[in-house]
């Protein structure tokens, strides 16, 4: 109480120091945060400085104790360089933003730097304008940035790797780490320029462990390209993104796929990591044990932070034997909310099957013009079930009693090799199919993920509002743990078009998080997701978030602007 009393006196007293200090010298001196805070600086203002820090000394001084000083009109520590209107939520990522380019301020790279990134990387660095502006641009995503990155590397080694991080540090030059380029929000966007680290030179399998199935590898390997590899031990890696993944992007986005109804998330496969923090310091997360309680847990920090703790350069990773046997099956259903319950009641039947997949009319439709098939246009549920040959086709059976008993019809199911592989197939490429409907425009994608039993709800109040649209708008999911995308195609020269997607795509978000879910089950935040993350995390949640950041990355060099919201201050 009596602390507590001595701070209130000290708050209000400290209004005069405030003033004082606004307009001394020290209010202009140039924080460690700078970087962080030119992020979203708009073109011709000048930036609010931060000062917070120089007041550390003086709350020593003046207490025992660590004080926060959190003065009403000083946005300490944001990353936000606009002024007090643009700090109130009117910037890219910022609550209720609507922008489409992620905006920054560039300043050139120092020739100082790039002699040293040649003489670290030789011949695998490149200063073209073309190899430049396509690492700028994310391959399947609608996001953009004011800049590209200024160089880009491709580093052969983790001591590489490690160099090229000190080099930037020392010249306080933004990295962003660079894999598949499957990320569709923003992810490796370069905003402020800067050196973009291209690991997929780094793809080595380093040692397989049959007997205590898992594995390490370096981070530009590809999901597909290790399961080739494991397939003749009977061993594969279980999740499986969209092609092209690399396994150091999963596991900076945290991803999951079809699969993840059964064999769990990233965070579930990966049993430790090798990540270079900002001072080009190499940590190793965790031991290889299966399960351990020592210290805190940096795997799974590491895991889903998006390049903006560190940069990965090895992953352990939890293998599966390849299943015995495996039914695929497919089924119709006159509305989505019936094929929404079939999924939640397979759940809840407690069969452990391996995928559920739905897919509404409009997808159906996309798939058929893009593969020239004739599959009946309603929504459709795929499963896959696996274990022992009588196990799969007991599961199809119950599964089957299910669909009968929710309106569903033409239920049919495939255990040839080749027969399997096509029905998934399908469901593999329902993205190019939708492009393939409209081949000029582009996809907002939602990514939305509730608690089961809210599913059916959601994705039927969503679909209302899609048919509703001028827009057109697919229904994907994966039904087994209640996330689902929808692909919004809009016409990227009409802004009209792109207001609709952008208004289509936050009802779905904050209709998830009112029955208590996320922004994102799967793709990550990068600069598309982080106006929602208030809402769903919580500002207390966000400052730890950044208080984390601001330890291990001091001077904000890794992947700038991305996952953290401008507004959070602390």
């Amino acid at each position: 109480m009596a602390f507590s009393s001595w701070f209130s006196r000290f708050r209000s007293s400290s209004k005069n120091m405030y003033r004082i200090l606004q307009s001394s010298s020290i209010h202009n001196c140039r924080s460690q945060n700078t970087y962080l805070a030119e992020v979203l600086a708009l073109e011709g203002r000048r930036p609010l400085r931060s000062w917070s820090s120089s007041l550390l000394p003086l709350a020593i001084a003046v207490s025992a104790g660590s004080l926060t000083l959190d003065f009403q009109r000083n946005p300490s520590m944001c990353d936000i360089a606009a002024g007090a209107d643009d700090y109130r939520g009117g910037t890219v990522g910022g609550k209720s933003s609507t922008e489409l380019v992620v905006k920054g301020t560039h300043k050139d790279v120092p020739q100082e730097l790039i002699e040293e990134l040649k003489a670290i990387c030789g011949e695998n660095l490149t200063l073209d304008y073309d190899e430049r502006y396509f690492h700028g641009k994310p391959q399947n995503s609608f996001h953009k940035a004011v800049n590209i990155p200024d160089v880009v590397v491709f580093p052969r080694s983790e001591e590489e790797v490690s160099k090229i991080v000190i080099s930037c540090n020392n010249h306080k030059v933004p990295i962003v780490p660079y894999g598949g380029a499957t990320s569709i929000e923003g992810h490796t966007l370069s905003p402020n320029g800067g050196v973009c680290i291209d690991m997929t030179l780094m793809k080595t399998v380093k040692s397989l462990h049959i007997e205590d199935m898992d594995v390490v590898v370096e981070p530009g390997i590809g999901w597909m390209e290790l399961n080739e590899y494991l397939e003749p031990y009977g061993l594969f890696f279980p999740l499986d993104p969209g092609p092209g993944a690399t396994i150091g992007g999963m596991c900076a986005t945290r991803c999951s796929g079809s699969l993840a109804v059964r064999y769990g998330t990233m965070r579930d496969n990966v049993i430790n990591l090798k990540v270079i923090l900002a001072n080009g310091e190499i940590v190793k997360t965790g031991s290889r044990a299966r399960k351990s309680a020592a210290g805190y847990d940096l795997t799974r920090l590491m895991i889903g932070s998006e390049g903006t703790l560190g940069v990965i350069t090895e992953v352990t990773l939890r293998l599966q034997k390849i299943p015995q046997y495996s039914v695929v099956a497919m089924c119709n259903f006159p509305t989505i909310k019936d094929a929404a319950d079939v999924a939640i009641a397979t759940m809840l039947s407690g069969i452990q099957v391996s995928r559920v997949e739905l897919l509404d009319d409009v997808m159906v439709k996309a798939i058929n013009l893009a593969n020239g098939k004739n599959l009946p246009e309603v929504p459709t549920l795929l499963f896959e079930f696996i274990g022992t040959e009588a196990y799969a086709r007991e599961q199809t059976s119950i599964v089957q009693k299910i669909v009968s008993e929710h309106n569903g019809s033409d239920f049919d199911f495939a255990e040839e090799p080749e027969a399997k592989k096509e029905l998934w197939k399908i469901r593999k490429e329902a993205l190019w199919a939708c492009f393939a409907m409209k081949p000029n425009f582009e996809a907002m994608i939602t990514d939305v993920c509730v608690p089961l039993s809210h599913l059916a709800e959601l994705i039927s109040k969503s679909k209302e509002e899609l048919q509703a649209s001028s827009l057109v708008c697919t229904v994907i999911a994966h039904a087994g743990d209640g996330n689902f995308h929808t692909l919004i195609l809009f016409d990227p020269n009409k802004e009209e078009e792109r207001q609709e997607a952008e208004r289509l795509n936050q009802l779905m978000v904050q209709t998830a998080l009112s029955m208590e879910g996320t922004c994102t089950g799967e793709h990550g935040v990068g600069t598309g997701k982080m106006k929602y993350l208030e809402k769903e995390l919580g500002m207390e949640n966000l400052r730890t978030m950044k208080r984390i950041k601001a330890v291990l990355d001091p001077n904000n060099i890794m992947n700038p602007g991305k996952l953290i919201p401008p507004h959070v201050c602390f």
